[in-house]
């Protein structure tokens, strides 16, 4: 069965492509096949003036015709859509999604902060890592930040922020708003019997785990990130690009990224973070298996 999920966030959009095979002995591999991603930023006119403009529109709706062709050409099965942060707070929004469907066929679903912050249970990570540890997952993106926490094996807590880095970029998040986020940690990321370890999901924290040379599986300190974030917030953008190999759209949003891990993980008590390389799209690829698998 081949699937495909596609997530619209406030910084880009990404495609990814994957193939599900059934074994005989009863489990079930994901081969990806592609993965895109396209930063187009709604973010930045979302945030800003309310509503997404007519260049970025033009962008979202050439990529998704895009998206709509390579999929054709994969021969998926089944797709699911669905648009975050930006595309939930633009004022035009509606008629964007109409003049996607007219032009690729389609269907875009605008998902709660909520459900965002709940797909990675989809992906069933949990299942690998020690039980007898209590794991939050931290998902930033560039219009909110996704906190859920994960214990006894349990799902018991989640939670969406609007606090993003291109909301930061534009100087929209206030300290009303770390406050709110601080003391809602605090009041409800507090688990005393377990070790609380990070799970640290998105493009930034999956950069700096790169810089850091460590095999796939192996935590990353958050002193480390903490230690990343003062050599960055020194450098211009330029030169962030020429000493990490940073493609713009990357050297300018990573330090706010890392400033919101960090002040997360000293909030929650973290001192260690596992960084899987899963994201939304991942947990829409297995939450579409799982609908099929049932039916």
């Amino acid at each position: 069965m081949r699937l495909a999920a596609i997530d619209i966030g406030s910084n880009a959009a990404r495609l990814l492509i994957a193939e599900i095979i059934e074994k005989e002995d009863g489990t079930v591999e994901t081969n990806k096949l592609n993965l895109i991603r396209v930063p187009f930023r709604l973010g930045m006119d979302v945030f800003n003036k309310g509503k997404i403009g007519k260049q970025r529109e033009k962008m979202l709706v050439e990529t998704l015709q895009a998206f709509g062709h390579l999929m054709s050409a994969y021969s998926v099965d089944k797709y699911r859509a669905c648009a975050t942060s930006a595309m939930r707070d633009a004022k035009n929004s509606k008629e964007i999604l109409q003049a996607v469907k007219r032009t690729s066929k389609l269907d875009i679903e605008i998902i709660s902060g909520d459900e965002e912050a709940s797909l990675v249970f989809e992906t069933h990570i949990t299942d690998k890592l020690d039980a007898s540890k209590s794991y939050l997952y931290i998902d930033v993106g560039g219009g909110s930040t996704e906190l859920s926490l994960f214990s006894d094996g349990r799902h018991i807590y989640r939670k969406s922020f609007n606090i993003g880095t291109i909301r930061l970029l534009s100087g929209l998040v206030k300290e009303k708003d770390w406050d709110n986020m601080e003391r809602e940690i605090k009041e409800q990321v507090n688990d005393k019997e377990h070790e609380l370890i990070g799970i640290g999901s998105g493009g930034n924290i999956n950069k700096v785990f790169s810089l850091t040379k460590k095999k796939d599986g192996k935590m990353i300190s958050v002193s480390t990130l903490k230690s990343y974030l003062k050599d960055m917030e020194k450098m211009t953008v330029g030169e962030r690009m020429k000493e990490y190999n940073f493609k713009e759209d990357r050297a300018d949003v990573i330090v706010p990224a890392l400033e919101i891990y960090t002040k997360v993980a000293r909030w929650a008590g973290i001192h260690e973070m596992y960084v899987p390389k899963i994201g939304v799209a991942d947990g829409l690829i297995h939450q579409l298996y799982e609908t099929e698998r049932r039916k």
